[in-house]
């Protein structure tokens, strides 16, 4: 008996209650309802290759669905451009729990989804599409959507909600300043200088030669910026490790550029602090203390948007979903249940 009860507690812990047959609740799905993505047939464990049209074709991105909420639906968009979901992975040990309903993507060149090779498509603007025909496929609208963008997927998601917040609940710019020059001007000013003298004169070197394919050049950035600024745990996670194999490192170097402390590509210009303030729905900005963004920066856009909340994760970095995991995940966790419950 104690057994049975301890089993119930958990169950309601997790919003949910031990009701095999109605299988919901007023807090949300029970567990039978949560798992249940109305699949017939075959099942694909929540994978799902959905079409896109664009420009230059149709072609098919990759998604993977967690869980069934039509109250919470929550879209992570990963970095790069062009690297993949796998960094992104840690959610799944973390939103379950809470009972959302939230999808692992791959955008458009990246490793699981359809890669083409037309160079036309590598522009914010056909991304921002793609987002939104992903959005309709899923069926989130403004009563339940949410979008998670970290780095180039924060930046991804600013342009998205400039376009189309209409179809937002929610919005979350996990470590992604709104202005390339202002993040180029922050790693070059502050960041590089804290490297020993003769490691930065290493790196001006290579860079000065466009030599960025010289095994040198990423084995100083591993250990001298990487693993201060990108990830400070004591090893890389493997699944963000997976995630820097499988980047598409054509698209990256066409829109970023090759370099960690200069942007050449097509978002060098890239600026939308002046227009943050169009931004009506809910949107938590995210910062890190050893972030390559500027966590003061990262506070002041919260302030920009019209109804903003700032997440400051003190031992975090760019990549503050595992270094600062605790942190990070409790504060985004607790800002969409008070937005889902209209505070």
């Amino acid at each position: 008996m104690r057994k049975l009860l301890i089993v119930a507690l958990a169950l309601v812990a997790y919003g949910c209650t031990p009701n095999i047959t109605a299988g919901e609740t007023a807090d949300g799905p029970g567990v039978r309802e949560y798992f249940n993505y109305g699949d017939s047939g075959v099942q694909y464990a929540g994978i799902r290759m959905i079409p896109i049209e664009t420009p230059v074709g149709n072609f098919k991105v990759w998604t993977k669905r967690f869980g069934n909420n039509p109250r919470i639906k929550i879209l992570l968009l990963h970095g790069g451009p062009a690297f993949t979901h796998e960094y992104m992975e840690c959610f799944e040990s973390f939103f379950p729990k809470e009972g959302f309903e939230f999808y692992e993507y791959d955008q458009l060149g990246s490793y699981y989804s359809d890669q083409p090779t037309d160079s036309a498509l590598w522009t914010k603007e056909r991304f921002v599409e793609e987002v939104e025909e992903v959005r309709k496929a899923i069926g989130a609208d403004s009563t339940n959507f949410y979008v998670l963008g970290n780095s180039w997927g924060g930046m991804l998601g600013m342009e998205y909600a400039l376009k189309y917040q209409q179809h937002l609940k929610g919005l979350i710019v996990a470590n992604m300043v709104a202005s390339i020059p202002d993040y180029v001007k922050y790693a070059n000013e502050v960041l590089a200088p804290q490297m020993p003298a003769d490691v930065l004169a290493e790196i001006r070197a290579i860079e000065a030669r466009k030599d960025y394919a010289n095994p040198r050049y990423e084995e100083l950035l591993m250990s001298n910026f990487y693993a201060k600024h990108i990830c400070r745990l004591p090893e890389f996670p493997e699944p963000a490790l997976r995630s820097f194999k499988h980047a598409n490192k054509e698209i990256y170097t066409l829109m970023q550029g090759p370099s960690e402390f200069g942007a050449s590509g097509r978002l060098a210009n890239w600026d939308i602090k002046d227009r943050l303030k169009e931004i009506r729905v809910p949107t938590l900005m995210v910062g890190a203390k050893y972030d390559t963004m500027d966590p003061k920066v990262m506070e002041a856009q919260s302030k920009a948007v019209q109804k903003g909340s700032y997440l400051y994760c003190p031992n975090g970095s760019h990549m503050s979903m595992w270094d600062d995991q605790k942190v990070f995940m409790a504060g985004v966790i607790d800002w969409i249940k008070k937005v889902d419950g209209g505070s």
